[in-house]
C-alpha cells in the first residue's frame, strides 16, 4: 500500500507540473499514433466545480469508485481501493453515508472503479472492476456484477455491521496482449458491454472490451483502440463513466476530467473513440479516482481518495 500511493504521488507531481508548465496547452496522441496539437484540449462545455460537500465517513479512506444508482433517488455507490474488504458503500449527493454492504462471494484485490446499470427487465446493478495491477503480477482480473442492495435512510449509517448483498456474478479475463493495470471501468447502459480502460505513465490509454456473459468463462479481452487524453502523461487515467443515454463518456485523472462525445449521425457507440477527449476542471480532488455522472445525465460528480475527500459537482452549460 505505501508502494502504491508513492507511485500515485509521483505521478499526480508529474501530471501537474507538466500541464500547469504548459499552461492549458497539453499534448495529444491519436489513435495512429501520430502526435496532435492542441485540438484535444479544446474545453468541454461544462462550469465550474461546486463542492456539494464531504465525504463523511470514517470507513471511506480510499474511495476509488463512485456511480449513481439507477433505481433509487440521490444514491451514489462507492468503494475503497486495495486494503479494504469487498465492501460496497452507498452514500448521497453531498457525501453523507447511508450505508455498508459486504458483497457477498467477491473479494477485493485491487477494485478500482463501479458502475451502475438498470438492465432491459428494470433490475438495478452494481458492477464493480477488481482490476488494479500496479505491481503487472495478475494474470487474471475480474468483474463483480451484483444486485443492487436497497438503502433505507432510515436506518443509521454506521455503528452496524455491513449487510449482505446477493451472490455477486464473476467474470473473470485477461489481456491479450500484455499485463496491464487499469482504474477504469464503463459499463454501457442499454448494451451492458464492458469496457475497462488501461492507466499508464508511458503509453496512451489502451480500450478493452468485455462481453457482459458472467457464465464463469475466462475471457479473452477484446482490444478497441487506442486514444491519448490532453495531458502529461496522456494515458493515467483513475477513473470513468458512461451518460445514461449513452453518448457520453467522462473520464479522469489525478488532475482533469475529460469528456468524449458520440458523433451524431453514429449509431455504433464504439465510434466514441475515434473523437477528441475535451479537458475540464473538477476541482481541487487531491488524488482524483473517481468520477461519474449524475442520474439525468447533466452534470457530473467527483470524490478524491483523501479522508474527508471533498465532493463535487459539475454541471453541464
Amino acid at each position: 500500500m505505501l508502494m502504491k500511493n508513492i507511485t500515485k504521488i509521483t505521478c499526480f507531481v508529474i501530471l501537474g507540473f507538466a500541464c500547469a508548465g504548459m499552461s492549458i496547452s497539453c499534448g495529444y496522441l491519436a489513435t495512429d499514433g501520430s502526435a496532435q496539437t492542441d485540438r484535444g484540449s479544446e474545453i468541454a462545455a461544462f462550469e465550474q466545480p461546486i463542492r456539494s460537500g464531504v465525504l463523511r465517513s470514517r470507513e471511506l479512506k480510499e474511495a476509488s469508485g463512485i456511480a449513481a444508482s439507477k433505481c433509487q433517488t440521490d444514491v451514489y455507490w462507492v468503494h475503497n481501493d486495495s486494503g479494504d474488504g469487498a465492501l460496497l458503500y452507498a452514500i448521497d449527493g453531498i457525501g453523507k453515508q447511508l450505508g455498508v454492504w459486504h458483497v457477498t462471494g467477491a473479494k477485493n484485490r485491487d477494485w478500482e472503479d463501479i458502475a451502475a446499470i438498470k438492465d432491459q427487465s428494470g433490475k438495478c446493478q452494481v458492477v464493480i472492476g477488481d482490476i488494479g495491477n500496479n505491481g503487472f503480477e495478475r494474470k487474471q482480473l475480474s468483474v463483480y456484477r451484483v444486485a443492487e442492495p436497497a438503502v433505507d435512510k432510515s436506518r443509521p449509517p454506521t455503528g452496524s455491521p455491513p449487510s449482505e448483498t446477493a451472490p455477486a456474478e464473476t467474470l473473470n479475463f485477461h489481456y491479450p496482449d500484455a499485463l496491464r493495470n487499469s482504474e477504469t471501468l464503463l459499463v454501457h447502459p442499454t448494451s451492458g458491454d464492458i469496457y475497462v480502460l488501461t492507466k499508464s505513465k508511458k503509453e496512451p490509454v489502451s480500450v478493452y472490451k468485455l462481453r457482459p456473459d458472467f457464465s464463469g468463462t475466462e475471457q479473452m479481452a477484446v482490444k478497441m483502440a487506442e486514444f491519448g487524453v490532453p495531458a502529461v502523461p496522456n494515458g493515467l487515467l483513475t477513473g470513468g463513466d458512461i451518460s445514461p443515454d449513452g453518448e457520453h463518456i467522462v473520464l479522469c485523472d489525478y488532475v482533469y476530467g475529460y469528456e468524449l462525445s458520440l458523433p451524431a449521425l453514429s449509431t455504433n457507440f464504439d465510434d466514441i473513440w475515434k473523437q477528441q477527449p475535451r479537458r475540464f476542471s473538477l476541482g481541487d480532488r487531491g488524488v482524483g479516482e473517481a468520477v461519474a455522472y449524475t442520474p439525468a445525465g447533466d452534470a457530473v460528480i467527483a470524490i478524491s481518495e483523501d479522508v474527508n475527500s471533498p465532493v463535487y459537482l459539475v454541471k453541464r452549460k
